[in-house]
């Protein structure tokens, strides 16, 4: 029999039902999961009929609206963190000093601050860690990331992160925490724009310097309702929006090479526009996360002339083969938090970390530091 690894989710809204889908799913991708994770308990300040359902759908034996009390439990060795910002911190450090191994979404913490305390409280317990960012986890971005290390492209020379979005687009979409500092730490940038450093960081290198300009082109919303999402409109009076919709930057890596990142949460006309290419001296790559299985390569042709082919992943890149036999078969948003899933149970298992860890969300979280620092003293910020 397979040992278990018992499970406690911390909200039970869109991203801790993702949680809690992928790890019932795990074992049945990877047969050969060293860990069986069940579900144990869920907690959510919102007991509704909803609430309710969804902890029965997923087979949840104990349903809390207090978090300390799930993770003060003393069967639950992994807490999922899934609910907003403001409350990442302090059930993170909650759980790694009781001893469980964290996955907590991002950011993890509304600044670089507390994502290092959650750091250190992870390090000092000697837990284990994941970090929730999905996008490195494609298969395509796998090879992406392979091309690049075995020289195929060649030199990198620059790189090009986009990370536009339309979900705050309308002028009447209710002020929810997400807009508002004391909750949220920041606006795109903690959202959308952490998801692409890490993404850049994985697939090309680390960074080194950046400026950065910003924008709130709605500056004001109406208020909302007790447990409104961003994407609920409001109809009572305007209140001040107090971070970023906007950012376009410019980046210096690490190895010399160049980037610029624009990521936006009112692109009308863009839903879940994400994505990279990168163009090195002898090859460019690119990929869209809307079109996951498919990277767009011009590889091995003349320095002129060249032109982009198609290539469909198949079951030999990254874990595609966990959930498909043979390319062109579509993955989706949740397999990423599946293979998320597999990398912290492995982590686990042999106690060696596998996939992003709270450290990549600390540097994740330092580079958007960074970026309000530039955008506000308008200026380069070294890393």
């Amino acid at each position: 029999m397979t040992p278990e690894v018992r499970v406690g989710i911390v909200g039970l809204g869109w991203m801790g039902q993702v949680h809690a889908r992928a790890l019932s799913r795990l074992t049945q991708h990877y047969t050969d999961s060293p860990l069986r994770p069940r579900l144990v308990a869920v907690a959510d300040t919102v007991t509704d009929e909803r609430t309710q359902r969804a902890a029965q759908a997923y087979g949840f034996e104990h349903v809390y609206t207090d978090w300390t009390e799930l993770v003060a439990r003393d069967d639950i060795d992994l807490v999922c963190v899934t609910g907003p910002n403001f409350i990442h911190r302090d059930v993170a450090v909650a759980a790694a000093e009781s001893g469980k191994h964290l996955w907590v979404e991002k950011p993890a913490g509304r600044s670089s601050a507390e994502t290092r305390e959650i750091a250190a409280a992870v390090d000092a317990a000697g837990v284990r860690s994941a970090a929730g960012f999905n996008y490195r986890n494609a298969p395509a971005v796998d090879h992406a990331k392979e091309l690049i290390a075995s020289g195929r492209l060649g030199r990198v020379e620059h790189t090009s992160l986009r990370f536009l979005a339309d979900y705050a687009a309308h002028p009447d979409g209710a002020l929810s925490w997400r807009f508002l500092n004391e909750f949220s730490g920041s606006g795109v940038l903690g959202d959308l724009v952490s998801h692409a450093a890490d993404l850049a960081r994985h697939v090309v290198g680390d960074l080194r310097e950046l400026v950065v300009d910003s924008a709130t082109f709605i500056p004001g919303r109406p208020e909302a309702v007790a447990g409104a999402m961003h994407y609920d409109r409001g109809s009572g009076a305007l209140l001040d929006v107090e971070n970023e919709d906007y950012v376009n930057a410019l980046l210096r890596f690490a190895d010399g090479s160049r980037g610029v990142l624009e990521s936006s949460r009112v692109a009308v006309g863009e839903q879940c526009t994400y994505g990279i290419d990168v163009h090195g001296t002898k090859g460019a790559l690119s990929w869209d996360f809307r079109r996951m299985g498919e990277l767009q390569v011009c590889l091995d042709q003349d320095y002129q002339n060249g032109s982009y082919a198609t290539m469909f992943v198949t079951p030999s890149e990254g874990e595609m083969g966990a959930f498909q036999p043979g390319a062109g078969i579509a993955m989706g948003y949740d397999d990423l938090k599946v293979i998320e899933a597999r990398r912290l149970i492995e982590s686990i298992a042999t106690g060696t970390p596998s996939g992003a860890t709270i450290h990549d969300a600390v540097v994740a979280a330092e580079i958007v530091d960074a970026m309000l620092i530039s955008a506000d003293e308008r200026r380069w910020v070294e890393l």
